[in-house]
């Protein structure tokens, strides 16, 4: 009896433990290690980055934008690294350092204007690598009505 049960509860359990194993291998590379993140991963999140930015400094959250934009920059050094060179430094470099200082200003102007010159600048360096299909604007609604972005007290 017990070895009938055995293979029931085994066969029962047999497509969860294949799921899990696929999932596992989608997520590691050939030799086990973690899949590096593609650029197309860190571009999605360069543009959720991007977008909770716009309404950070545009709503005057400066806390909060000055934390969107070094997650940016963290974005764009890793994309340095992958594609080599300085490609996306001489695309972004100028309109980040830009933002930097209208954050630290608490200048809503400077800052819309420093913004809408990264925006071009990622417009730039999708062209000169051949992606200009990918356009991006300035964002004219919130995705995230999960998180507040007015300035907390």
């Amino acid at each position: 009896m017990k070895p009938i049960f055995v293979a029931i509860v085994a066969m029962a359990l047999l497509p969860t433990m294949i799921a899990s194993a696929q999932e596992a291998s989608t997520q590691q590379g050939d030799a086990g290690e973690p899949r590096a993140p593609k650029i197309s991963d860190i571009m999605a999140q360069q543009q959720m980055r991007h977008i909770k930015l716009w309404f950070a400094g545009h709503g005057g959250n400066w806390p909060l934008a000055d934390y969107e934009i070094d997650a940016l920059k963290d974005g764009f050094d890793d994309l340095n690294g992958m594609l080599g060179g300085d490609t996306v430094e001489k695309a972004v470099g100028g309109p980040i350092a830009a933002i930097e200082k209208a954050i630290e200003a608490k200048d809503r102007a400077g800052f819309a204007a420093a913004f809408d010159n990264l925006t071009a600048g990622c417009n730039s360096c999708h062209r000169a690598l051949d992606h200009g299909f990918i356009a991006i604007q300035r964002p004219t609604s919130l995705p995230f009505t999960d998180q507040i972005f007015a300035p907390r007290k």
